[in-house]
Order: C-alpha cells, then sequence, then structure tokens
C-alpha cells in the first residue's frame, strides 16, 4: 500500500483527498500546515507528497526543498493556476502540479501516473533485470534468487523505489539502520555487497559529497575512468 502526505490547510479539500485516496487504496497522512508536515516528513517514509503551496509556517515550496534529498515525488495542488506559477513549481523539480478547483478521477490518474513513473506504483520492484517483492520479501535476477541479508533488501527497496534520484548517505541509513548515520563504512559495506551480488558496478552510482543512486535504463552510464 503507498504512504501518501497530504499536506492541505483547508479542512474540506483535505477530507475530500484523503478519503478519496483511502477508497483507491492508498495509505494517507495529513497535515494542515508547513511545520507539521516537515516533522512528519523527517520521521516517516512516504511515496508521495500532495503539496498545497500557500501554507501556515513553511510553504509547499519550502517542503519541496526538504523533500528532493528523500526521492520523494511530489505533486503540488494549489489556486496558484497562471502560466508562471505552473512553470516555476515543475521548474523547481515537482512532479506535477494540479490547480484547484479540480475532479477527483483527475487527481487520482495524476497521483498513480507519478506513482508509476517514480517506480512507487505497486508492491513489485523491477530495476535491470532485477524484480523485487515487497511482500515476500524476496529478490530474483533474470528469474533466479538472490540470497540478501534484511538490511541489503532494504537498501537495495529504496534505492530501487527511488530510482535516478541521489538519496543522501545519512536518509539511506536512516531508512535502512533507523537510527542517524555515525559513521559512513557501514553503508558504504552494504552497497559494495550489493553491487557485487546484483553485478550492479555501474548501475548503482556514488554521487560526490552526497551518496548513491539507482540509475535509471534509459540513463547514459558514466565513461569508465570518471
Amino acid at each position: 500500500m503507498n504512504r501518501i502526505l497530504i499536506v492541505e490547510d483547508e479542512g474540506t479539500i483535505a477530507r475530500l483527498i484523503e478519503v478519496s485516496l483511502k477508497r483507491a487504496g492508498y495509505a494517507c497522512t495529513v497535515a494542515h500546515d508547513g511545520v507539521a508536515a516537515a516533522d512528519l516528513i523527517e520521521a516517516q517514509d512516504f511515496d508521495l507528497a500532495l503539496l498545497d503551496i500557500m501554507l501556515p509556517g513553511l510553504d509547499g515550496y519550502e517542503l519541496l526543498e526538504y523533500l528532493q534529498p528523500m526521492g520523494t515525488p511530489v505533486i503540488f495542488i494549489t489556486a496558484k493556476g497562471s502560466t508562471k506559477d505552473r512553470v516555476r513549481g515543475l521548474s523547481l523539480g515537482a512532479d506535477d502540479y494540479l490547480v484547484k478547483p479540480f475532479e477527483v478521477e483527475e487527481l487520482l490518474a495524476r497521483v498513480g501516473a507519478v506513482l508509476r513513473r517514480a517506480g512507487r506504483g505497486g508492491q513489485t520492484l523491477t530495476a535491470f533485470g532485477v524484480t523485487l517483492d515487497v511482500v515476500a520479501r524476496q529478490v530474483t535476477q533474470n528469474g533466479s534468487p538472490v540470497d540478501l541479508t534484511p538490511r541489503e533488501f532494504a537498501l537495495l527497496e529504496q534505492l530501487m523505489r527511488n530510482r535516478g534520484a541521489a538519496l543522501y548517505r545519512d536518509v539511506l541509513y536512516e531508512r535502512v539502520w533507523g537510527a542517524e548515520l555515525t559513521d559512513t563504512r557501514t553503508l558504504d559495506l552494504h552497497i559494495q555487497r550489493l553491487r557485487k551480488k546484483l553485478g550492479w558496478q555501474e548501475q548503482i552510482e556514488t554521487v560526490y559529497r552526497v551518496g548513491y543512486r539507482l540509475r535509471r535504463e534509459d540513463d547514459t552510464p558514466p565513461a569508465r575512468g570518471k
């Protein structure tokens, strides 16, 4: 079940979005101001965030910056409907932009589309011939089982759920180990093991001064020696 964060200060609209998404099978958490949303983002892992822009405390643009290092896709849902506002939201990195008032059917379609593009549309994740079954806790590569430790499985899930996004070391460590990062060697060792077990020397990229990134299949691999 995909976990969606709804950040909307208008109670009626927040309730409409929450009820509609729950009926469609999503797990929802609602925040009515930017500060409460930031606290939730720090404490939980979400598959998607729906953000109003004009919020008390932190606004939607600030929350977008907060979410980007975690690789969480974002849809702005706002009354700011001018072309200038749309361009700004998308240019800053939002995955989609929906203007109020909106039809529930369109909201559901856009949510589903963004989740699929981000590789979070279901309980089975695939990349480069590897399939990860979230429910069965199994990984196969070209049909053959891959033996991973629980930490390696959790790390691979984070990389596959956030394909194309550079994930900070401290974010990965907190999500996989549930603690603050104090020593990067543990994380780096697990990345090395994943690369070896899957043959993903080029697929899992080291992002300088940030952390790690799983390439998308249409990305051009880095030149050897660089």
